[in-house]
Formats: C-alpha cells, structure tokens, sequence
C-alpha cells in the first residue's frame, strides 16, 4: 500500500489566513489546533517563481517558495513535510520555519534506515509545532497524518 505526502503544516489560523491569496488552497485540519495544506499541482504552480534557489533534501517544495513560508512564520511556526512510503519501504524529509527563519532541517530519512532517537523528520517537525503524543504512538500518528493515503485524498 502506497502512502504519498506533500505539505505545508501550521496552525489553523495562520495557514487559512496565509494560504487565503492561492488558487485552490484547501487546508484540512488535521487536530491538536493544525491544518494541512496539500502541495496540489495547482498550488504548486501557483506559488513557484522561477528562482533557481531552493531548500535542498525535497521533491516538492516549489522554488522560492521557501521565503514564502518564511514569511508565513512571523505569526507562528510553519513545517513543510514530504513522505513518500510503498509496502513499508520509502523516505521523508521536514523543514519547520518560525520567527522568519529555518530552525529545523531540512531533515531527511532515507530509505531503509532506521528513525533516529528522537523521531522521524515529520515527527520532529511536527513537534515543533506543538504536537504532542500519547502513550504508544509518535506525533505523526498523534497528528492524524495517517488518516488519508495521498495529497488528493486530503482536498476530498
């Protein structure tokens, strides 16, 4: 089974007010306070500008896109997050902007490498945004990022 993740992850509030200006952006929340905004192809093309700088470690972070979420992070944390898993077997990476600035990452995990002490890239990232896990579960599961398989599913 397939698993497949491009997005933006902040705050509800922040990333509806953020994310208002893009063509079809349609952030879902995800629980503990955060919304998801999916990488749709549209909002891809939407917000790349063409700038041959980009946060290196990622599939699909669209140039220049990473000032944007710079920006976005004055009014709170914002975490960008890939993942892309098949039968088990599969890679992610996070980045988490605040204050203006990169403050964690890019991480990457690669293929068939155990998750290192302190968690995966996403659960690192999304600790940093105030996730918090129970008793038996990380904070990619504590944020219900396993609740749909793929991008699209999460705009349904």
């Amino acid at each position: 089974m397939a698993y497949d993740l491009q997005a933006v992850i902040a705050d509800e509030a922040l990333l509806r007010a953020a994310s208002r200006e893009l063509p079809e952006a349609r952030p879902a929340s995800i629980g503990q306070g955060l919304s998801l905004l999916p990488m749709t192809d549209t909002v891809f093309d939407s917000v790349t500008d063409g700038d041959a700088s980009e946060t290196p470690g990622f599939w699909r972070l669209p140039t220049g896109f990473a000032r944007t979420l710079a920006d976005w992070s004055t009014a709170g944390p914002v975490a960008y997050v890939e993942a892309e898993y098949f039968g088990g077997v599969g890679e992610q990476q996070a980045a988490v902007w605040d204050r203006g600035a990169l403050v964690l990452g890019p991480l990457h995990e690669p293929e068939d490498q155990p998750f290192p002490p302190e968690g995966s890239a996403i659960s690192q990232a999304l600790r940093w945004l105030g996730v918090v896990a129970g008793d038996g579960e990380d904070e990619f599961t504590a944020a219900g990022l396993g609740r749909h398989r793929s991008v699209d599913h999460w705009i349904g």
